[in-house]
């Protein structure tokens, strides 16, 4: 079982990126998914996250109407959009996911607790 992003580097203020997200041994269809990240000196933070089905979707207040979050069922991928980003942004961003059927994620929370290995975003101004 594993999550591998990728697509991170280093990036002007207000240019865009896009994570992928590979999993590997399990399907990502059946579970929970999300992105998580971690700047210097914080704690990790859930960024945006799908529930199982697509049904509910989160985002963080820092990152709404800036990121938007999909996946591919076919690939077995899971993506973030990153628009308008800023200094703030910078940080190792993680895919996640879990295996445990509660809590779910909802517009509210992200109880994911899976993580690959991460991607650095690096935000310049």
């Amino acid at each position: 079982v594993q999550l591998q992003a990728s697509g991170g580097g280093l990036v002007q203020s207000d240019g865009s990126l896009r994570l992928s997200c590979a999993a590997s041994g399990f399907s990502l269809s059946h579970f929970p998914t999300g992105w998580f990240r971690q700047a210097p000196g914080k704690e990790r933070e859930a960024v945006a996250c799908l529930s199982s089905g697509d049904l509910f979707t989160y985002y963080a207040d820092s990152v709404k109407g800036r990121f938007t979050i999909s996946r591919d069922f076919a690939k077995n991928m899971v993506y973030l959009q990153m628009n308008t980003l800023k200094r703030d942004d910078t940080a190792v961003y993680y895919c996640a996911t879990t295996f445990h059927s509660r809590p779910q994620v909802t517009p509210d929370e992200c109880p994911l607790d899976y993580w690959g290995k991460g991607t650095l975003v690096t935000v310049s101004s």
